[in-house]
């Protein structure tokens, strides 16, 4: 019988999703996740089994909802770019909170894609400090 748990999963998951949101799954360390969440490398592997098994945790549970917070789109960005291309559970995943958003959107599939295609598109240029001006902007500047 395994010993329980003297952590709090949500306030470990929230630590482990600002450190991937920082980092990238990439660029992420197993070590700066110890240092973020305060858990032992065997408790974290305990819990999560690998630095991924914590990512899909995290992402599971910032997708849970229709949430279209800054940072629920971010962690689902960087799931589409570093993971969902080979990670089935990873896209299903992403999938699924996909469907759920655009669910309050329309029936029509097209304004949907549109619709997320745009949030995404939106959020990958904030992560990435762009913004775009108008032609009106840019004449003033």
């Amino acid at each position: 019988m395994g010993r329980k748990r003297s952590f709090d999963d949500d306030e470990v998951l929230a630590r482990a999703r600002e450190v991937f949101l920082e980092h990238g799954y990439e660029g992420t360390s197993i070590d700066a996740l110890v240092k973020a969440t305060g858990l032992l490398r065997g408790s974290l592997y305990g819990a999560f089994g690998s630095k991924r098994g914590m990512f899909v945790a995290a992402l599971r549970d910032a997708t849970d909802s229709k949430s279209r917070d800054s940072e629920v789109l971010n962690l689902v960005l960087v799931a589409l770019m570093e993971l969902s291309d080979h990670d089935l559970e990873v896209r299903r995943l992403v999938s699924d909170y996909l469907v759920k958003l655009s669910s309050s959107v329309s029936d029509d599939t097209n304004v949907v894609v549109v619709d997320v295609a745009k949030l995404l598109g939106e959020t990958l240029l904030q992560r990435a400090n762009i913004r775009l001006q108008s032609d009106d902007e840019r004449s003033k500047s």
